[in-house]
């Protein structure tokens, strides 16, 4: 018999400043483009992210994967890269990319993929407000 597949979530928080700009558009065009987030001195958020894994349910264990396992990982991952940074002068991966949550999104997913096993990241979910979330499940799903 096939192990049931389940889905499991673990949510951190974190808080970082950003400015959205773009090294591809003049000063107006990024002002046009990102209004008042194209601030030069920036902006803040306190970011949620829900890191949700797939996978079989360990018939000995009973876990598709220890919680506290993906709570170092996302540790690594997230926590220690992120959290009270400025994310377009502290994270070097953000050095010609715009600080959008999407592309905050991959960037925590390339990260995670370093720690976790094979397979088992199924979705980066980032609210970076109460109103807007952004979730990437990798290139190919």
């Amino acid at each position: 018999m096939q192990a049931p597949v389940v889905y499991i979530t673990r949510i951190e928080t974190f808080s970082a400043c950003h400015r959205l700009h773009s090294l591809q558009l003049d000063e107006q065009e990024n002002k046009a483009v990102f209004g008042k987030c194209n601030n030069p001195y920036g902006h803040g958020h306190n970011y949620k992210v829900e890191v949700t894994l797939k996978g079989p349910v360990d018939p000995v264990t009973g876990m598709v994967m220890n919680i506290v396992d993906l709570k170092v990982f996302m540790q690594k991952a997230i926590m220690e890269t992120l959290d009270h940074r400025n994310i377009d002068k502290d994270v070097p991966y953000f050095k010609d990319k715009v600080s959008t949550t999407e592309n905050l999104a991959v960037f925590i997913w390339n990260e995670l993929q370093k720690h976790l096993p094979a397979n088992l990241l199924f979705e980066v979910k980032i609210h970076e407000t109460e109103k807007n979330v952004v979730y990437y499940r990798g290139d190919f799903q």
